[in-house]
């Protein structure tokens, strides 16, 4: 699948565009889930100090305070693929109010078991882990129900005002949590994260999502997550908007993993880090307000990209800049550009992505964009401790700003397609005495083309873009040839793994395919022939 071309916005793109990024809190079940999250996240940052507390409270040493990180970010590097396979399997209501469920009870356990007094290091990791795990499961499936609870319009908007959640909840948990910690104990984070999953919980259990008809076989997880590897592969724009965030995360990770040490050099007290990430926090949600005026009369690859240089250039600032009232301005501007970045690739992701591989697509965006966070931090750290934080942070600077470049070659689009399904192929007629199971096959598929000669070239390179949509939907193999006898008549061939997956391509066409397809038949004399070929197994 191909974004369309990027023009500049029209007229109607830019009413659209300019609306307030409060309107996607018109939606009850969104703004519910917003203001709930809000409680959940503040619970969560609370429990991540509590954790990292107590476990120097334990006296376990540095590798298990420094393992209690780890044992947060696991799970999404373990679980993100067959986490978006079950969010596109299973109802995705019933799986976000299952996780939230098991996150609460393992919270609870948590919590009491620190109140009692039973808790050890070992088990503080492998709660931790448990926690994460439910998080890790539940975050590509909660981010493909976007679009079902917004317009799609408004998704930039929803984006932001998810990065102003976020941020706030930042800003609010860690700073509230020492206070609690400081007055009542540290098993008070905890009770207090354990009460913070309620709101969500009832949001989603009074949530009427309606159920999505499907008339193929439900996928299983492996299969699931092959294919969700394979529609990436295949479709171009998905593809390229993936990599791009993961190179620019790789860069722009470095103002955030160096930013402790900045503010160590500037001064010795731990509040000019608090003040900085602050600010970091506070610019990410003037950022979201901009996001909508500046989309309203910019296109999205220029925003984007000016997000992207602006972060590069507050890094390259960061690294000469000795003053804190400075530095503090500078991460302001620069949480801003970070949080208009982010917002609109995660909605171009939530837009290009149909359905039924939505959190599958979202689970690989994830894997990219974190593991570009994770290796620049660790790159740039390096270069740090070798050749100087300022150093670090100068080409980290200036390798955010060449990737603005990246937009010569993939640009983002100001419109995506119509990712809608369109199952308009005829279903295959299967005798009675046949015994077709879903598992029966490999499945070969042949479709007779007879060609204008007039316009053998144009239709052999409509067919050769057509490949991608077939590979992309299903297809194993694919081929594309020429009958020597009848030199009009051309046979396209393409494998499925299995009946199941055959019938599971016809519900994977999209409306946006249809434009090609009728570019084929246009060159086309006469409707094409279909056979549906099964694997012939000898008996025993």
């Amino acid at each position: 699948m191909e974004p369309t071309s990027s023009h500049p916005p029209t007229a109607e793109h830019r009413a659209n565009t300019a609306a307030s990024v409060w309107r996607p809190l018109r939606g009850r079940t969104f703004r519910d889930l917003l203001i709930a999250d809000i409680f959940s996240d503040v619970g969560t940052f609370m429990q991540s100090v509590g954790a990292a507390w107590l476990m120097v409270s334990l006296q376990a040493g540095p590798m298990y305070v420094a393992l209690t990180q780890t044992a947060s970010a696991l799970p999404f590097f373990l679980f993100a693929l067959p986490a978006g396979a079950v969010g596109d399997i299973c109802d995705r209501r019933k799986l976000i109010l299952f996780t939230e469920i098991w996150m609460a009870l393992v919270a609870i356990a948590l919590a009491a078991l620190v109140i009692t007094g039973f808790i050890s290091p070992w088990l503080l990791l492998a709660l931790t882990f448990a926690l994460s795990a439910g998080d890790a499961f539940e975050t590509p499936t909660w981010r493909a129900v976007l679009p079902e609870l917004v317009a799609t319009e408004d998704l930039e908007a929803a984006s932001a005002l998810n990065g102003i959640e976020f941020n706030l909840a930042r800003a609010i948990g860690p700073g509230l949590a020492g206070a609690l910690i400081a007055a009542f104990g540290v098993g008070t984070a905890f009770v207090v994260n354990a009460a913070s999953f309620i709101g969500v919980i009832f949001v989603v259990a009074r949530w009427k999502r309606p159920h999505p008809k499907r008339t193929a076989p439900a996928e299983r997880v492996i299969g699931a997550t092959i294919a969700a590897l394979r529609y990436v592969r295949y479709s171009t724009g998905v593809r390229a908007l993936i990599i791009r965030a993961g190179v620019v995360m790789f860069f722009a990770s470095a103002l955030l993993a160096l930013l402790p040490t900045v503010a160590h050099n500037v001064s010795q007290s731990p509040i000019a880090f608090g003040l900085l990430l602050g600010c970091f926090g506070a610019g990410a949600v003037l950022g979201a307000f901009v996001l909508q005026p500046a989309r309203a009369r910019w296109s999205t690859e220029t925003v984007a990209s000016a997000g992207v240089a602006i972060l590069g250039i507050a890094t390259v600032a960061v690294s000469v800049l000795h003053n804190l009232p400075a530095l503090s301005v500078v991460m302001l501007i620069g949480g801003a550009a970070w949080i208009d970045f982010i917002s609109l690739v995660t909605a171009l992701v939530q837009k290009l992505a149909p359905d039924w591989v939505r959190a599958r697509v979202l689970a690989v965006f994830m894997l990219v964009f974190q593991g570009g966070m994770a290796a620049g931090s660790a790159v740039w750290g390096a270069v740090g401790q070798h050749a100087g934080v300022p150093t670090a942070l100068m080409w980290a600077g200036l390798g955010a700003i060449a990737t603005t470049g990246l937009g010569l070659v993939w640009r983002l689009p100001d419109t995506t397609m119509d990712v809608t399904p369109w199952n308009h192929w005829r279903m295959p007629v299967i005798p009675d005495d046949l015994e077709l199971g879903l598992e029966s096959g490999p499945v070969l598929v042949t479709v007779e083309y007879v060609v204008d000669r007039d316009h053998a070239s144009d239709f052999l390179k409509a067919m050769h873009r057509y490949e991608r949509i077939r590979r992309r939907d299903g297809a194993s193999r694919w081929g594309i040839y020429r009958d020597t006898e009848h030199p009009d008549l051309y046979v396209e061939t393409f494998i499925a793994p299995s009946w199941a997956e055959h019938l599971r391509q016809h519900e994977r066409f999209t409306r946006a395919d249809h434009a090609l397809e009728e570019r084929i038949s246009s060159y086309v004399l006469k409707e094409p022939t279909v056979r549906h070929l099964i694997y012939a197994a000898p008996k025993p």
